[in-house]
Order: structure tokens, then C-alpha cells, then sequence
């Protein structure tokens, strides 16, 4: 399998190659994802959008761990726009990638690792 979004090399260096590990981060990471997903949602319906650019700023935290290099930056210019209140259009297609990005992902994972996580 090609790996679109996965990029193992900083996952590899923290854990130092050991398989548990990686499945346990990639674990931590798969159950935070719906938390993520809720609270964007729920904080954009309240139009909250300064703590939507602090979730997406800690989103974008986790989602380095695992090399999702240009997901990190998408939400890094999510966090900015909606700490800023500007472009709201934009805000749900930023939500959208997220989700779609962390499907990708942990499918990716899974092959990487040769389990379901």
C-alpha cells in the first residue's frame, strides 16, 4: 500500500522502531479523533470559533505524531482563521479534511502495522 498520509519516519524515531509503541500512540491518537471531531463541530455551531482555533491547534498537535504533514497545516491556518473569526466559510471544509485525513490515516496505520488498531 502507498501511504498518502502516513508518513512513519517521526513515529519510527519515537519509538525507536518498536511496533507496540506506534500501535499505542496510533491508538491514543484514533480515540481522541471522534473528541476532536465533536468538539469542532459543537464549537462551530455555538460560533466559538477562538476555542475552535485552540482544539484545532491541539488537533494539529496530534495529528504531527503520525507525519500528517499537510493536515498539520491545514489546521494551523484553521486555527488562525478561526481564532481571528475570519473565513467561516471555510471552517466546515477544514472540519471535513480533518475527518477524511484521519480515516486515511489510521487505514494507513493498520497496513503499517499489519493490525486493526
Amino acid at each position: 500500500m502507498e501511504y498518502t498520509i502516513f508518513k512513519p519516519d517521526y513515529l519510527l524515531s519515537i519509538t525507536g522502531g518498536d511496533r507496540e509503541t506506534m500501535a499505542e500512540i496510533a491508538g491514543i491518537f484514533g480515540s481522541q479523533v471522534p473528541e476532536f471531531l465533536d468538539g469542532m463541530k459543537s464549537l462551530l455551531g455555538q460560533e466559538k470559533y477562538y476555542e475552535l482555533g485552540l482544539l484545532a491547534h491541539k488537533a494539529k498537535g496530534s495529528v504531527t505524531v503520525l507525519g500528517m504533514e499537510e493536515t498539520a497545516k491545514m489546521l494551523k491556518e484553521f486555527e488562525l482563521l478561526a481564532k481571528a473569526g475570519e473565513q467561516k466559510e471555510k471552517y466546515t471544509d477544514f472540519i471535513a479534511r480533518f475527518e477524511t485525513d484521519s480515516t486515511t490515516v489510521m487505514a494507513e496505520v493498520n497496513d503499517y502495522l499489519g493490525r486493526k488498531i
